[in-house]
């Protein structure tokens, strides 16, 4: 059976990739030409392929500072909230507590964030900038403006504004 099976196996990786495709599918080989049906009216797909281009020019944009878009948004609430609690920033930007920690914890390797022992509640940390943190956090704002003028001119500066008030709603 074993070796009538790799027969098989190399009978199909001899055969074209029209034959094996079959329905003509294998002419379809650019990613543009794959019709996408009823996805083309779903705004899910839509918002998620343009959440990809997003993160992708964020990450493009901020490479040199090595921030991903989750250390920014925190890095950012911490800055402009200091001595909030992990649990609050986890619970504001919808960020699994587990991984806020995980996260937390590379930012203060990074000597961008420290944790202080709340007084109201020993269990609990503050968080707060360190003054490395509030340098680069500036420039990392730098960066992202950037990014954002990314966006504007992928999208329009009023297609840009009206994304962000229809978005609004979901903060």
């Amino acid at each position: 059976m074993h070796g009538r099976r790799r027969d098989v196996t190399a009978t199909v990786a001899q055969t074209s990739p029209r034959k094996r495709a079959g329905n003509g599918a294998a002419r379809r080989n650019d990613a543009d030409e794959i019709g996408l049906d009823a996805l083309v009216g779903h705004a899910g797909y839509a918002v998620r392929r343009f959440q990809i281009w997003i993160f992708q020019d964020f990450i493009k944009t901020l490479g040199g500072v090595d921030i991903r878009p989750t250390q920014y948004s925190v890095l950012t609430v911490i800055g402009a909230n200091p001595g909030l609690s992990q649990m609050a920033v986890a619970k504001r930007l919808g960020i699994e507590r587990a991984r806020l920690v995980h996260l937390l914890d590379s930012l203060e390797h990074r000597k961008l964030v420290k944790r202080v022992k709340s007084k109201a509640d020993r269990r609990s940390h503050a968080l707060h900038l360190t003054a490395q943190g509030e340098t680069a956090l500036a420039k990392f704002k730098r960066l992202a403006d950037e990014h954002e003028r990314h966006v504007e001119a992928k999208i329009g500066k009023e297609n840009r504004e009206r994304l962000l008030q229809i978005l609004a709603g979901f903060t």
